[in-house]
């Protein structure tokens, strides 16, 4: 695939060898400029040799942060917005001035080496391809998440962009996503695994038995199925599904912790008895907690297209803003997409698919 009109040779690589210049989309997500701004401030100061570009209405974002940016933030106008609730190719061929196009095209241009958006899943998308296009040899980008086990995170994908991947979309997930957890993760070898309806390999539907024997063909450390009860005990390092499966799954494991400790704060506080309970029990709930706290995975990745490219929740708050801009830098570092580019280069290109806008959701 050709360089997208406009592209620099350095579009991906970080700056210098220190610091990276992520693009943030100030403007999306449920909560707005808020949460984002105040999001990326803390970041910014802890991490003086990286860049933020805020990117946004200006006015709004400086009466937000106040009359004195830190050194390493600054401003750049857009003055559009993709709403939630948008249809995302319709929107942003008719807002051509929205945040998050304006912010794709700085990594284009190579202004920065990442961008970081908690507005429209499908809009984030479609502008990372569309803008950035996809790298030589990807169908299909995918969305990578971590997700926490008490052993450490492992990787899940897709959660989000491709509702209807073929097998050969599988197999090239579980590529990329062993290149992230073992360039990002720091975990050598990563255990491959597919997500299936039974442990046996090669069991499930003829998209997963097909799967298998792509996967059984490479050089990953591919050890088959994995079930939804395996997720939590890390059995693999990353693990490979369509969608919507994925899609259901985070929010499960969202959806569980927050009833999890519902309960424990109902049964806590019901009498004299149970607050007794907590002050003893307290600091082993406090560690619990940690390990379910699922903000702490920043935000997922999009993996195949020609930048870094961070989509974390439309609900994120501040603190998972924060998270996400650190993923986003430790990947922007790690030169991601030049590896993914690397890896599959050799490797005959899959017929490809015309790219949706119509993603899952996260």
């Amino acid at each position: 695939m050709a360089e997208p009109a406009g592209a620099s040779s350095r579009a991906n690589t970080p700056a210098d060898s220190k610091g990276v210049r992520i693009a943030i989309d100030a403007m999306g997500g449920d909560h707005g400029p808020v949460e984002v701004v105040n999001g990326s401030l803390p970041y910014a100061r802890e991490h003086p040799d990286d860049r933020l570009i805020l990117v946004g209405d200006e006015a709004t974002i400086r009466s937000i942060a106040g009359a004195e940016l830190p050194p390493n933030v600054s401003i750049v106008h857009a003055g559009q917005v993709v709403g939630m609730d948008e249809h995302p190719a319709l929107a942003l061929r008719e807002k051509k001035d929205a945040s998050i196009l304006v912010a794709m095209d700085l990594v284009r241009k190579g202004d920065a080496d990442a961008i970081v958006t908690a507005g429209h899943t499908g809009a984030g998308m479609a502008a990372a391809v569309l803008r950035l296009g996809r790298l030589q040899g990807v169908d299909r980008p995918a969305l990578a998440v971590q997700m926490i086990a008490d052993t450490g995170p492992f990787v899940l994908l897709d959660i989000g962009a491709n509702p209807d991947s073929t097998a050969e979309n599988l197999a090239q997930y579980a590529r990329m996503g062993a290149i992230f957890t073992d360039r990002v993760l720091g975990v050598v070898n990563p255990r491959v695994a597919l997500l299936s309806i039974g442990e046996e390999k090669g069991k499930g539907d003829a998209r997963i038995q097909r799967a298998t024997e792509l996967l059984d063909a490479t050089d990953l450390n591919f050890i088959g199925n994995v079930e939804g009860k395996d997720l939590a005990r890390h059995l693999a390092d990353v693990v490979v599904c369509d969608a919507v499966t994925g899609n259901v799954v985070i929010k499960f494991f969202e959806g569980l912790s927050g009833f999890i400790f519902d309960l424990f704060r109902r049964e806590f506080e019901g009498s004299l008895r149970g607050r007794l309970a907590y002050a003893f029990l307290r600091p082993g709930i406090r560690r619990i907690r940690h390990v379910f706290d699922y903000e702490r995975v920043g935000g997922s990745l999009l993996l195949g297209v020609k930048g870094t490219v961070i989509i974390t929740h439309g609900r994120a708050r501040r603190r998972m803003i924060t998270f996400a801009i650190e993923v986003g830098a430790q990947t922007a570092r790690a030169r991601v997409p030049d590896l993914i580019r690397e890896s599959l280069s050799s490797a005959p290109a899959p017929r490809a698919s015309e790219p949706t806008a119509e993603a899952v959701g996260t």
